[in-house]
């Protein structure tokens, strides 16, 4: 948790429009707020206090990325030579850089970053891989695996 995030008390109500805004985040305030029990009024006060606190960070569409031609999904183990934190910024500003990254995260064990990484088809994530990932601050190598099929995604309900 970063210095500037502090735990917020969540109780049921807050949890049940957590839950139902992640199953559809565009339903209206008076649908919310029949789905999680309470009146329109105390559902809005909430939903906004949950907004303003950071708790919920927006409302995006879900696309299908097959149909985007976005088809081919890898995973690259990055090992970082230099893992001190002026490098760790360095490569954590450098990669959200790239739009092909569709998560990367620092991990505990015999690599330091793993990333998430979808393209059209593996010749463009040759590319990527070879272009931008590798050429990222301190990447001393990278291991990938190929995704052969999804079984579920973020944002899938």
């Amino acid at each position: 948790m970063d210095a500037n995030q502090s735990t917020t008390r969540i109780d049921m109500f807050d949890r049940a429009i957590i839950t139902a805004l992640q199953e559809d985040g565009r339903m209206t305030v008076t649908e919310l707020a029949r789905r999680v029990g309470l009146s329109k009024t105390p559902c809005q006060i909430r939903l906004k206090r949950l907004l303003e606190q950071g708790v919920i960070l927006g409302f995006r569409a879900v696309v299908d990325a097959a149909r985007l031609g976005l088809e081919q999904v890898a995973f690259a183990e990055v090992k970082l030579s230099d893992t001190r934190e002026k490098a760790l910024e360095e490569f954590n500003r450098a990669v959200r850089r790239i739009p092909e990254v569709e998560e990367c995260h620092m991990i505990a064990g015999s690599f330091d970053y793993l990333i998430k990484i979808r393209t059209t088809d593996i010749r463009r994530y040759r590319l990527v891989l070879g272009e931008k990932i590798s050429s990222l601050p301190y990447v001393a190598s990278t291991s990938t695996y190929v995704a052969m099929q999804t079984v579920r995604e973020a944002g899938e309900v």
